[in-house]
């Protein structure tokens, strides 16, 4: 039998198909069907590519068919028509050569095959429950080839009613894998199908995944459709718009009229107002629906919308001011002396820049509420920003406009909100900034906060220069230590130390308990309170340098009373026997202030961020191998300065009282309470060292001395920082005598006048000095020592 090799396609039995031949081969092939019964093999080639293919290169499984129209055309090819016969299998193909003497046709071009018919296999059991399987799977593959039908473009609709109208599941099966749009491999596969159940299984298969891929496809164009549309809709929709009010007479140009308008009303600088004139101009010449006419538009309507001389009157009254800050706050003398110098020189030379001030101090001391205080002191509009986590960059310059959804940063939003040049901005928790590879935010501030740059601040989103020099910057923060070093010294640095307790017990008097009654809706004429209430709350409920917790304690007391009120129309009296009630038992016993000599125990002053606390310091010497042991979460700092005082009591030893040896027989245990709190610093060295004399000697060290101060190898004390907090500190814990260096003499006249005089303060140069105010026993070797020392020194001059 002829071979017509074919090449991209696959025939089935009873379908019929036209094919264009043009090879050599083929074209013998037809020939040599059309001299003969007209019937020949067509089998698929396995690499379409191949023109002259060998045997190897076709399948083994192809269909007879018969050739049922053949035509020559003018090119020189043939168009015939051929009707699929049945499947068979290749056994043989016979050799070119013979088939050419045979023939008579050209040696090397003609190709014939010996096959075998390949029925479908049939069932060997459950013949007839397998035929009705079978049968209702050709059913539903034909019900996806109707689906798969309609969603593919290039199939006519007229195949499946074709299919429809067979009664022969054989001849259904094979029309719908003949119309499918599958890979050659998928097609000969369904061709060389063992059974009729197998082909059916294949076409479920296939066309299952297909329409998946339509469904698919369809849901994308059908997107991409609708995008279109609505920009196409939107587009027609605009200039139907813009029909409607050219005939009401308002033309689209009026709101770029009105912009043009606003751009020579604002007063904007010469650079600005060009900047601004070429955007206009840009936006008229853009699309409504395009990226650019929505930058250019955000653009605009930012520099509109900031204030560029609109300015509020300050105020030249200092009476004024004076009474509208004593009204806010008690005490703060210092930052209340800063706010009026400026108002009384603002009031002689008319303008001024505004100062930036830096506002240190524990939490709950009111530097927040002072920075309202102070724009209302001065009439100016008042402006909070939260600097606390911030680590962007752009979070205070701003965003390049290429970004999406680019803005200004902070300090442009925040004039924004003020409207006003000259307002009060409050940069709250400045020692909160964070860095990372997005840059760092305090460099940026550097040129916000600099009184010679900021009069010429550029956004990254403006890309102008807009003048801050008339904002008064108030930053807060609660301690200067992570502050760099740079933006630290552009700013004026007042410290709030915290509260002595008859300043917390006024503010609580004139400020925390009217207000709290107010908002917990109890009538202040309905409520009586002991004078020694809030004393007893301050002492036995709170131990803080400000008044936050103070507060608490308040509202918690005002909520007691509200819910009183509920059940009693009366008044209401509140008395020190009245507080375990309502506020529970006190965390702060007096007991616990009465402070004992004790040996191995000194109290230091430490400097932290929530203001000056008293640290213990608690020393154990047990026997050992000269151990030396540190806890209490302690930092390399103070780590370094109890090897520095463990070093001097060493070398004083024989001084002291002590063997020269005695510490490769002992160990050392030295311990700072309050484990979970990290503690670091020198200022805590004279302590130490006090704690290990006292221990090592058996002297009690006076418990109601506190000291503070580094030590060096030699017994000098150096001078520390954080004197005015932890003097407050003592002062709170009812300390009698504090002991600093000398160094620090100048800082005794900052202290509040109710800790200078309630406190005696002592000062020393060396460590010989410490011991002898600090513990309760002289150490007469120490002094002779001393003495010998010093009559040496003498003799040497």
């Amino acid at each position: 039998m002829p071979v017509l090799p074919l090449r991209d396609v696959v025939l089935f039995p009873h379908v019929a198909m036209p094919l264009l031949i043009g090879r050599e081969a083929s074209l013998a092939a037809v020939t040599a069907a059309l001299d003969g019964n007209r019937e020949m093999l067509l089998v698929t080639q396995r690499n379409p590519d191949v023109n002259i293919p060998a045997t190897g290169d076709l399948y083994r499984i192809g269909v007879r068919a018969r050739v049922q129209q053949a035509s020559r055309l003018a090119n020189g090819t043939t168009k015939i028509l051929v009707d699929g016969l049945e499947r068979v299998q290749v056994s043989r193909y016979a050799s070119a050569k013979a088939l050419a003497r045979t023939k008579g046709a050209k040696a090397g071009t003609l190709l014939e095959a010996r096959v075998e018919p390949l029925p479908f296999k049939r069932l060997r059991s459950g013949g007839s429950q397998g035929a009705e399987t079978t049968h209702a799977r050709i059913r539903y593959a034909l019900g996806l080839f109707e689906e798969y039908t309609g969603m593919h473009r290039r199939l006519p609709p007229e195949v499946v009613g074709l299919l429809q109208g067979l009664d022969d599941d054989e001849r259904i099966a094979f029309g719908m894998a003949a119309h499918l749009q599958i890979p050659i491999e998928q097609r000969q596969a369904m061709l060389g199908a063992p059974s009729l159940a197998d082909l059916a299984s294949q076409l479920v298969t296939v066309l299952g995944a297909e329409l998946e891929l339509l469904r698919l496809e369809r849901k994308i164009d059908e997107q991409v459709r609708g995008s279109l549309f609505q920009n196409q809709r939107e587009f027609f929709l605009q200039e139907q718009l813009r029909a409607i009010h050219r005939e009401l007479g308002q033309e689209d140009g009026d709101e770029f009229e009105e912009m043009a308008r606003q751009i020579a009303a604002k007063g904007l600088p010469e650079a600005v107002a060009t900047r601004a004139q070429r955007e206009l101009r840009r936006l008229k010449r853009s699309s409504p629906t395009s990226p650019d006419a929505a930058v250019s538009r955000g653009w605009l309507d930012w520099v509109l919308a900031l204030p560029w001389t609109a300015r509020t009157e300050d105020t030249a009254d200092l009476d004024k001011a004076r009474t509208a800050l004593e009204g806010d706050h008690f005490g703060l003398e210092e930052v209340k002396e800063r706010i009026l110098d400026h108002i009384a020189v603002l009031s002689r030379v008319g303008k001024l820049p505004g100062p930036i001030l830096c506002l240190v101090g524990p939490p709950g001391v009111g530097k927040t509420s002072l920075g309202r205080s102070i724009a209302h002191a001065l009439d100016r509009k008042f402006v909070r920003m939260a600097l606390g986590g911030v680590r962007d960059e752009a979070e205070i310059r701003g965003h390049r406009r290429t970004y999406i959804g680019a803005l200004p940063g902070r300090i442009l939003q925040a004039m924004r909100r003020a409207e006003s040049v000259n307002p009060v901005i409050l940069l709250d928790e400045i020692d909160k900034l964070g860095a990372d590879w997005r840059g760092d935010p305090a460099a940026a501030l550097l040129e916000v906060l600099d009184p010679e740059q900021n009069s010429a601040f550029n956004d990254h989103y403006l890309e102008v220069d807009y003048d801050l020099s008339q904002v008064l910057f108030i930053t807060t923060a609660n301690s200067l230590a992570s502050i760099p070093e740079a933006l630290r010294d552009r700013m004026e640095v007042i410290r709030l130390p915290g509260y002595l307790e008859p300043e917390k017990l006024a503010i609580a008097r004139r400020f925390l308990l009217p207000r709290q009654l107010t908002s917990n809706g109890v009538p202040a004429d309905r409520v009586t309170v002991d004078d020694d209430v809030l004393p007893a709350i301050i002492r036995g409920y709170t131990r803080e340098a400000g008044v936050r917790d103070l507060e608490r304690r308040i509202a918690r007391l005002a909520r007691k009373l509200a819910r009183r009120e509920w059940t009693e129309r009366t008044r209401h009296h509140v008395g020190r026997s009245d507080l375990k009630a309502m506020l529970g038992t006190p965390q702060y016993e007096d007991e616990d202030l009465q402070l004992r000599d004790q040996v191995g125990v000194a109290n230091g002053l430490a400097y932290t961020s929530t203001g000056g606390e008293l640290l213990e310091i608690e020393v154990s010497i047990v026997p050992g191998r000269g151990r030396l042991q540190l806890t209490g979460t302690l930092g390399d700092v103070i780590k370094e300065s109890a090897a520095a005082a463990l070093s001097f009591v060493r070398a004083h030893a024989g001084a002291l009282g002590l063997s020269p040896d005695f510490h490769r027989t002992r160990d050392i245990h030295i311990h700072l309470p309050a484990g979970a709190t990290p503690k670091d610093g020198p200022s805590a060295g004279i302590a130490l060292a006090t704690a290990l004399t006292s221990a090592l000697t058996g002297i009690p060290v006076r418990g109601d001395v506190a000291m503070t101060g580094e030590i060096t190898l030699r017994g000098r004390v150096l001078p520390i920082g954080g004197v005015r907090e932890k003097g407050v500190a003592a002062h709170r814990h009812r300390i009698a005598h504090v002991i600093v260096p000398q160094g620090n003499a100048k800082d005794l006249g900052e202290l509040p006048e109710d800790v200078r005089t309630g406190v005696t303060w002592h000062t020393v140069r060396t460590m010989e000095e410490v011991l002898a105010l600090a513990l309760r026993g002289a150490i007469p070797t120490l002094h002779e020592e001393r003495v010998v020392m010093a009559v040496a020194s003498e003799r040497l001059s």
